[in-house]
């Protein structure tokens, strides 16, 4: 399983990735967008179609993406298909968004893939109103790399929405539509509704599309997609679901009913939270759905091969524990939705006597619902500013978080560095180092960043 990548005459240097990363953030960022899929679309045309060279599966959704997404790719890699991963954004560095047989391609051929489009992407460029962006450029990259591997299966993330999405130039076989809630309100509406109808735009005419339980609006629109293309849905709660799910040391034990009615049982689930068992299964119907068990007659996926699948599925950045004595847990929560599930996991899945908090969000978020949300499950918090401009000013974040915490829990350090000492030190201050307890948490920047620090990239 997995042939080797193509094979490099020399190795690329930090300086040379650094400068390609560079040249493709002089893009259109990827918070801009340009409704339209004509310029990726030119760029297929010009590479010869290579996201049809395979097929694919397609996720979106507000919440739980990119974890669905690892789940997926472990669930085919275990029964032994090659597979091709995209998601965004990335935590530490930019090859992560690009990954082949479950890890993240070589700065080399991340390099080599960029220089190879380049010609082409001037091209585009040059008979285009708008150049393509950083995000258009990207994927592109994904989808010329798996069919130069080749993969057998692409799992594509979507970057925002769906309809519009520069991924949605592919025809998944399978489209994974997860949680929905307020998000990116600014480009794809302001109602669970609207957003959906940007999200459901993924589902492809005569394609199984496996939807997660949704707001009874959002859930509206995505059926309505679904009966006018001609597309079959299977829902959870009704065509699939978690059945039970038992806390375990390191994780839950879930027992999980696929699109048939199949039930699998005693699987280990090395994440933490209910939302993590429901991505279980989406990602587990997902496969099904893929590999055609889709009938009472038909026979289920073997067992022992999701067992094995699901027991070494990892995802950074969320509920990831990177430090003991006091624990550190960073959670990639960015919007209110996010934040509800983080605390629920946290109250659920850790025994902490006193948690505190280190929050640096991005300034076009809905910053004052993560707090609220966070509120109930932390003793103090640390507000602080990621390196990013994109990150909210601290000065901003702290007179939002005073109104929502009261001054005396609120505390600011301006360096991330800084923000994780002081909140170490605020969790000892009471004594029970065993219950004592760090949530770095606010974007996928902060938490990249926060990994860097603590030693884990």
């Amino acid at each position: 399983m997995g042939a080797a990548q193509r094979p490099y005459t020399c190795a690329v240097s930090d300086t040379e990735l650094t400068a390609v990363a560079a040249e493709l953030a002089a893009k259109w960022p990827e918070t801009k967008i340009d409704p339209s899929l004509e310029r990726i679309k030119a760029l297929m045309d010009i590479l010869g179609q290579p996201q049809r060279s395979y097929p694919s599966i397609h996720i979106t959704g507000t919440n739980g993406k990119t974890s669905t997404a690892r789940m997926i790719e472990q669930l085919l890699r275990t029964f032994e298909l090659r597979t091709g991963r995209y998601t965004s954004p990335h935590v530490e560095s930019i090859t992560e968004r690009i990954s082949l047989d479950g890890e993240p391609i070589s700065p080399e051929l991340f390099v080599q893939t960029y220089e190879d489009i380049k010609p082409y992407v001037a091209m585009v460029d040059a008979q285009q109103p708008i150049p393509m962006s950083f995000f258009e450029v990207v994927t592109s990259m994904a989808y010329a790399c798996f069919a130069d591997a080749p993969v057998d299966v692409a799992v594509v993330e979507v970057g925002i929405g769906g309809t519009w999405d520069a991924t949605n130039v592919i025809d998944g076989v399978v489209s994974v539509i997860t949680p929905i809630s307020l998000d990116h309100m600014d480009r794809l509406g302001d109602t669970h509704a609207a957003i959906a109808g940007e999200k459901s735009g993924i589902i492809k005419k005569g394609g199984l599309a496996v939807v997660s339980q949704q707001p009874l609006d959002a859930a509206e629109v995505i059926l309505r997609r679904a009966v006018e293309i001609d597309a079959t849905v299977a829902r959870e709660g009704m065509e699939f679901g978690v059945l039970r799910r038992d806390l375990a040391v390191g994780g839950q034990l879930v027992t999980l009913r696929g699109i048939a009615g199949h039930e699998y049982g005693e699987i280990f689930l090395p994440l933490h939270g209910a939302h993590q068992a429901q991505n279980a299964s989406l990602a587990l119907a997902a496969v099904e759905a893929f590999f055609g068990v889709g009938s009472a007659h038909s026979e289920p996926l073997d067992i022992d091969k999701v067992r094995a699948a699901f027991a070494g599925v990892s995802s950074p950045g969320r509920l990831e524990v990177v430090r003991r004595s006091p624990t550190i847990v960073l959670d990639a929560a960015h919007n209110p939705g996010g934040a509800r599930v983080t605390a629920d996991a946290i109250g659920e899945s850790f025994g902490f006597t006193r948690l505190v908090g280190v929050f640096s969000p991005s300034g076009d978020k809905d910053v004052e619902g993560v707090l609220e949300a966070l509120e109930p499950v932390l003793a103090e918090i640390v507000v602080t500013q990621n390196s990013t401009q994109r990150a909210l000013d601290v000065d901003r974040l702290a007179e939002l978080a005073v109104e929502i915490f009261g001054a005396d829990r609120v505390h600011v350090e301006p360096r991330l560095d800084d923000a994780i000492d002081a909140a170490v030190t605020l969790a000892e201050e009471e004594g029970d180092l065993g219950g004592a307890g760090v949530l770095i948490t606010g974007s996928i920047i902060t938490i990249g960043e926060a990994r860097i620090l603590l030693g884990k990239s």
